[in-house]
């Protein structure tokens, strides 16, 4: 198979953990007979010191003509002036708003290795495996208008929180479709008691589960469903959201798994890969943008001490969900639970009696866990 792929490392420690998933995924390269070609672009805030904008021209040119991308993190405290007119995060918004990128899925699986990693107790989080689809392109973060305004009473600060019907049903129909591949369970989370946006959400949902009578729809608040995550866990399996409620929902669902270093992400679009194929989910080979859900973390930046595992992670999602190659993600997946399980951790998840590594470490081994004998 021959693919295309996107690389956006980014500020901070992502060009350091977007290495490590490079690395990993030219060793299923290698041992699959794949040809990925890897071309970087600059993005965030690096971008702005070279080009003036957080997503150069020629950046989204290469975003557009690739099957995926793998985005590392942007952001540091050099570009982090709220007055300032260009931001780096304004180039994650841009891809995700230009390129249709409505769905993002946030796995969170506990791995047996990790259960003391978490400030949890084992006994409430072991068996963990849920599944957070946010939607990415419409709420908040999007409405109009949204400024700070000098009135005659002072300022005043709008922002504008807006859902079409149109937009609150894909995302719904989605999370039902990848909830058929797993427990068959979908927790609508909402704000239904307050907002008029969360109204309309609870009735879509409950408009379309007829259409999918094998599935369980359960209606949960926003703060219920914060509180239920770190007393009963693994209660969930798909819980699928709006945008500001899914970002953080899933910041603290990261938790679960004893870091953030550990999650993967994948934001996926409208546009299928493949008019005629379908993931193992049932959902269609969509084009996606992969990254790690952790942020730039610039003062560890350049210390070697970064935990790839989230980026690694991510490369298997686009092998999955844009790629078509499901074998080959089982193997990355397996080669992080192998490398774990043989006491190998960097700093973020280190435990007493562990072997401590690095971001290259971390990764040249659970490359070479992917090549076996090859």
């Amino acid at each position: 198979m021959y693919a295309r792929i996107a690389v956006l490392p980014g500020d901070g420690i992502g060009p350091e953990v977007v290495a490590e998933g490079l690395k990993v995924l030219q060793a299923v390269g290698a041992r699959f007979q794949h040809q990925f070609e890897c071309q970087e672009a600059p993005v965030g805030g690096g971008a702005i010191d070279k080009h003036g904008l957080p997503l150069p021209p020629q950046t989204l040119a290469l975003v557009e003509e690739s099957q995926a991308v793998l985005f590392g993190a942007v952001g540091g405290p050099q570009w982090d002036d709220p007055r300032a007119a260009v931001r780096p995060e304004q180039a994650l918004l841009e891809l995700r708003k230009g390129l249709g990128l409505f769905a993002n899925i946030r796995p969170v699986k506990l791995l047996p290795t990790l259960e003391h990693v978490s400030t949890l107790k084992p006994e409430v989080i072991a068996g963990v495996d849920l599944v957070v689809v946010r939607e990415l392109t419409g709420g908040l973060y999007f409405g109009r208008p949204s400024e700070i305004r000098h009135t005659k009473e002072g300022r005043q600060a709008v922002d504008t929180l807006s859902y079409t019907g149109g937009e609150i049903e894909r995302i719904i129909r989605f999370a039902f479709e990848l909830a058929r591949s797993r427990r068959k369970k979908v927790t609508s989370v909402d704000k239904a008691n307050v907002l008029s946006s969360s109204r309309l959400w609870r009735q879509i949902a409950m408009e379309l589960a007829p259409q999918y009578p094998d599935i369980v729809l359960q209606h949960m608040l926003v703060d219920a469903c914060a509180m239920q995550l770190v007393r009963h866990p693994t209660d969930f399996d798909v819980i699928v959201t709006e945008n500001m409620f899914g970002d953080i929902l899933t910041d603290e669902a990261a938790m679960l798994a004893g870091s953030m270093g550990m999650l993967p992400s994948a934001s996926l679009g409208s546009s299928p890969t493949s008019a005629d194929t379908l993931s193992s989910t049932g959902i269609r080979l969509r084009f996606g943008l992969y990254e790690p859900i952790h942020g730039s973390a610039p003062d560890i930046a350049g210390r070697d001490t970064a935990n790839p595992i989230a980026t690694i992670l991510s490369v298997a999602l686009l092998l999955r969900y844009s790629l078509g190659l499901f074998v080959e993600a089982e193997v990355v997946e397996k080669a992080v639970g192998a490398v774990l399980a043989e006491g190998y951790r960097t700093a973020d998840i280190m435990e007493e009696g562990e072997h401590l590594v690095g971001t290259g470490a971390m990764g040249s081994l659970i490359a070479e866990e992917v090549r076996g004998n090859i």
